[in-house]
């Protein structure tokens, strides 16, 4: 795949650019955004789902988690297959592939084949985004990438933040299947306009003849071993809670099989001789910090997507479509920033925008710590504009700094790598939170119970106070008692909620101030080369 490296120097070739870069900018962002939308736009529309199809709530997440992890698993592999068989021809695929199965998701009868179409949507949206940034790596000088990343970023950053607002506009006034039949006419609007405007460089042609005469496979099992690590991890954060962690057998099996995975991984990918994942990239100091802050900013930013709405469905009592619209705000800001963050990542070294972004969003997640009923919706909709401002901070300058002083032979492992740990990175930060969420509101209510006895003053005057009220409204004497105890417990139930959502922004507060001294660590790149070779 052509990548920054073979784009920049005396010798490089490109692809003719006598078709507008920036047509072609437009036509592949509008692809990612598309695939980045489907991270997010169903979150709000999960209790519709639930409903429809008559399952649990938490049978019901498995709708996003399995869309994350089956699209981290098809990263790792986009780099050869596009290589390989034809940049071009690998995007068609997907972007068909992708099209189809969200149509499939739209009809789909019941949570299995929901599922099993969501993992197939996963899989052709994984091997988009890496070969887009390949794309627009080729269609734009070095000097200004870092512009056309900024429109990349916008799709990024911007379609998970649209998503919910979307998705529950949908959900409330049509019905949730079309949260994906949408996807239908846009995808092959999109098809059209890739197969018309986008080109394929010479020297990936090349390089594709030379990799047939030599014979080079793909890594069939490094692929496989890594897939089996990254799908165990996912069932182990995902049921853990449910299933009582190491209580239950099935927890300790999917533990052996991840670990046994990722210890047979190691030897197998430093050995192969064109190993699925380059391990080697991981030991070094200036990508494995980039990694790193990746997972940890697609933590905050997809678990904040789902578990905002959430708060508000769940505690404030909003409808689906308002609590995507809390959210909204936020996106319009990113899309300014992403274009200023492209200006000042020529300007100063991203180590130092990586650490600002990382210091805003911690600011962000701690302000939502002030969580109480008596907020309204603008506290939300400012919250989510301070994030709008970290955020963009970090996707445009990571993208120069991961590559860095990488071999023109790396990038695109670097880009399959840094995708996947944004995806990987969301799929841990929704299971960590949705696991702090439910034990620490199981925690706070054992606490607040314990003030509830009848030997306690405060609870006595609080119950002779609402059953005298119950009883002006009619309710008989043993009705009004009864019915103030269950007040008093909707209320520790929703105070425990509360807390449990406090405790989990504080967890997202920590993890983004631990990116700040990773991003420091950062050496300098020359930022005139767009980045040590630009960046896909």
């Amino acid at each position: 795949m052509a990548n920054a490296a073979t784009t920049g120097g005396a010798g490089e070739e490109r692809v003719d650019r006598s078709t507008n870069p920036w047509l072609v900018a437009v036509v592949v962002a509008l692809a990612v955004f598309m695939e980045v939308l489907d991270t997010t736009i169903a979150n709000v529309a999960l209790r519709y789902i639930s409903g429809g199809l008559a399952i649990s709530s938490d049978e019901a997440s498995w709708v996003v988690t399995t869309y994350l992890v089956s699209n981290a698993v098809a990263l790792i592999a986009s780099s050869f297959v596009a290589q390989r068989y034809g940049r071009k021809r690998f995007y068609l695929i997907c972007l068909a592939l992708f099209t189809i199965a969200s149509i499939l998701c739209g009809l789909a009868w019941n949570l299995p084949s929901l599922l099993i179409f969501r993992m197939i949507q996963g899989f052709a949206g994984g091997g988009m985004v890496p070969v887009s940034q390949s794309i627009l790596s080729d269609s734009f000088p070095p000097e200004k990438r870092g512009q056309a990343f900024a429109v990349f970023g916008i799709a990024v950053v911007v379609a998970p933040v649209i998503g919910p607002t979307l998705g529950g506009y949908i959900s409330d006034n049509f019905s949730w299947h079309w949260c994906f039949l949408i996807n239908g006419p846009v995808g092959a609007f999109a098809l059209v306009l890739v197969y018309l405007l986008v080109q394929e460089p010479e020297a990936l042609r090349k390089k594709r003849e030379e990799m047939r005469r030599q014979g080079i496979r793909f890594d069939v099992i490094g692929f496989l071993l890594v897939a089996t690590f990254l799908g165990a991890l996912e069932l182990v954060l995902d049921r853990g809670q449910v299933e009582d962690w190491f209580d239950s057998t099935f927890i300790i099996v999917t533990s052996v099989i991840c670990v046994s995975a990722l210890l047979a991984s190691i030897p197998w990918l430093l050995t192969a001789k064109n190993p699925a994942v380059d391990l080697r990239l991981l030991a070094t100091r200036q990508f494995s910090s980039c990694f790193i802050v990746m997972l940890a900013t697609g933590a905050i930013l997809i678990a904040t997507t789902q578990f905002v709405p959430q708060v508000l469905q769940q505690n404030y009592g909003y409808t689906a479509t308002w609590a995507g619209l809390a959210l909204s705000p936020g996106g319009f800001v990113t899309m300014v920033m992403m274009f200023v963050a492209g200006q000042l990542s020529s300007k100063v070294q991203p180590k130092y925008l990586i650490a600002i972004g990382a210091g805003i969003i911690a600011f962000a997640m701690y302000d939502v710590t002030r969580l109480n009923p008596d907020l309204n919706f603008g506290f939300f909709v400012w919250s989510r504009l301070y994030l709008g401002l970290g955020l963009p901070l970090i996707f445009i300058p990571i993208t120069s700094a991961s590559y860095a002083g990488l071999r023109p032979d790396q990038t695109d492992q670097a880009s399959a790598l840094i995708n996947a740990a944004r995806n990987t990175g969301g799929s841990i930060g929704v299971s960590i939170a949705s696991n702090v969420l439910a034990h620490r509101e199981q925690w706070h209510q054992s606490r607040l119970v314990e003030h509830v006895v009848p030997s306690d003053p405060a609870f006595i005057e609080t119950m002779r106070n609402l059953q005298h009220f119950l009883m002006e409204r009619g309710s008989p004497m043993a009705d009004a008692q009864n019915q103030a105890v269950g007040l008093i417990g909707e209320q520790v139930r929703m105070q425990a909620s509360y807390l449990a959502y406090i405790d989990v922004f504080h967890v997202l507060a920590v993890i983004s101030a631990c990116a700040i001294p990773l991003a420091l660590i950062l050496r300098n790149i020359d930022l005139k080369a767009g980045g040590g070779g630009g960046a896909h």
